[in-house]
């Protein structure tokens, strides 16, 4: 058996309680990130986030 990763909550929410919220929106999420829309997204946020890394390290 894999051991599972210990979870860091440090909110005043129950952890049974974020583990609910988040098997009601998880098929909303995938279903967003496997349409056009969502990939196009995630695509523009990636290359985003590389000219955001590309010009960190120009500054150093």
């Amino acid at each position: 058996m894999g051991r599972r990763k210990k979870l860091i909550n440090n909110s005043d929410i129950p952890q049974h309680q974020i583990e609910a919220i988040a098997r009601c929106i998880m098929p909303d999420i995938l279903a967003f990130y496997e349409s056009e829309e969502g990939q196009r997204e995630f695509a523009e946020w990636k290359k985003q986030r590389e000219a955001e890394r590309q010009e960190a390290e120009t500054k150093k």
